[in-house]
C-alpha cells in the first residue's frame, strides 16, 4: 500500500487530469465506458482472453483508454505515456504487443486490464508486471529495418502472396495486404507486420 503522501499526490493528479479533460471537452461518459466494457469483454472471451474481474477497476482503465482515444485518435494504453504519434505507439495500442508475454509470466498485462484464467478464477494472484517496452531512443532505432531482419529470419523461396503477422497474437495470413481486423484478437490493420 502507498503512503498517505503518495495517495494525496495521486488524488491531486487525478483531480488535475479531470479538470484538464473537462476544459478540453474530452471526458468520456459512463455510457461510452460501459459500451467499450461490453465490447472488449465479448471480444476477449471470444478470443480466449479475460478482462480483469474487478469491474470498477476495469472501467477506470477503459475510461483512460477512451480519454487517450479522444486525445490521440487511438486506444493507447492508459498506463503508459503515449507520444501522440500513432506510428510510434503501435506497440501500446490496446491490446498491446506485451499483453501475451505479460499474461504468461505474471498473470496480468501491464495495466491489469487483461488477466489469466487462473487469476480470474482466484486461483492465483497477479504479480507485479515490469515494463517491457524499450525506452524511446531504442524503439526509434529499430524503425526502418526490414521485416524480420532483427530476428535473423530469412526465406529463399518464392511466394505468390506476402505473409502478414499480427504483432499482438501472432496470427499469420498470406495475402496482398493485411486484413482490416485480426480475426483472432481483433487488432487493427496497422498492428500487422510483413512476415515474409
Amino acid at each position: 500500500m502507498g503512503s498517505q503522501k503518495e495517495e494525496k499526490e495521486d488524488t491531486a493528479q487525478k483531480i488535475k487530469e479531470q479538470e484538464v479533460l473537462e476544459q478540453e471537452g474530452t471526458e468520456p461518459g459512463e455510457e461510452e465506458v460501459e459500451k467499450l466494457y461490453v465490447r472488449l469483454d465479448r471480444e476477449a472471451e471470444h478470443s480466449g482472453y479475460h478482462l480483469n474481474p474487478d469491474a470498477e477497476f476495469t472501467k477506470e482503465l477503459l475510461y483512460g483508454l477512451l480519454v487517450n482515444e479522444k486525445r490521440y485518435g487511438y486506444l493507447a494504453c492508459p498506463c503508459r505515456l503515449a507520444s501522440g504519434k500513432k506510428e510510434e505507439d503501435l506497440d501500446i495500442i490496446c491490446p498491446c504487443d506485451y499483453r501475451d508475454p505479460d499474461l504468461n509470466d505474471y498473470g496480468a498485462c501491464y495495466c491489469a486490464l487483461y488477466v489469466s484464467e487462473r487469476v480470474r478464477q482466484g486461483k492465483e494472484e497477479a504479480k507485479s508486471v515490469p515494463e517491457r517496452r524499450a525506452p524511446p531512443e531504442l524503439r526509434l532505432q529499430g524503425s526502418g529495418k526490414k521485416p524480420r531482419e532483427s530476428e535473423g529470419f530469412s526465406f529463399s523461396g518464392k511466394l505468390s502472396k506476402q505473409v502478414w503477422r499480427c504483432q499482438v497474437c501472432g496470427y499469420l495470413c498470406a495475402r496482398d495486404e493485411p486484413p482490416e481486423v485480426c480475426p483472432i484478437c481483433k487488432a487493427k490493420k496497422e498492428r500487422f507486420e510483413r512476415f515474409i
